[in-house]
């Protein structure tokens, strides 16, 4: 309960009913964006990202370690598909405070040209992205038409051929895509 706080940017005395609350003592804004690794970094790649953090005003990369146990089991076996053959999984996030649009423009660009930069080191057919860190760059649905062939698109990436069977599921399970939001899983009509 106290990390939550603190992350929050409460001080350490604050007790945790704060919360209940529902109100941030700030406001920011943040991008991520995500990859999968299966081939070591070269020196040269890994100084050139360097490089480009340096660059940022507060920039933060995740890289969490991949294989194991979880190489183990099969892509097909549970919706998240992104094991065998997977070193680690990438983060790249920027934060800022000021909501102006140059901003903005500044540290979505940076985090774009990042991302743009490390696809010389990861698999792009397709490049894969992890599903828990939404990248609206990938495409969203049409608010009127959540449609198969526009959420394929950051469906394989997040999800690989497990994509075709979550829509099958969603499909099955809310026909009336009551539970969605702007990257969601179709459902898929005959007419679709």
């Amino acid at each position: 309960m106290n990390s939550v706080l603190y992350i929050a940017g409460f001080p350490s005395e604050t007790p945790p009913e704060v919360l209940l609350e529902g109100k941030s003592l700030f406001k920011n804004y943040f991008k991520a964006k995500s990859d999968f690794v299966q081939q070591p970094i070269p020196e040269t790649g890994l100084e050139g990202l360097w490089k480009r953090l340096l660059e940022e005003d507060s920039p933060l990369m995740i890289w969490n370690p991949y294989g194991g146990m979880m190489a183990n089991i099969s892509e097909s076996a549970i919706p998240f598909p992104h094991r065998k053959g997977n070193l680690f999984k990438i983060q790249y996030v920027t934060s800022w405070y000021e909501g102006n649009k140059e901003a903005t423009t500044k540290h979505m660009d940076w985090i774009r040209g990042v991302y743009d930069y490390m696809g010389a080191y990861v698999p792009t057919s397709p490049r894969a992205a992890y599903v828990n860190y939404r990248d609206f760059d990938l495409g969203v649905n049409d608010k009127s038409n959540n449609s198969f062939s526009q959420a394929s698109v950051w469906g394989a990436k997040y999800f690989k051929a497990n994509f075709g069977r979550l829509v099958k599921v969603k499909t099955k399970v809310d026909p009336d895509n009551f539970f969605r939001h702007e990257q969601s899983i179709p459902a898929v009509l005959d007419d679709d």
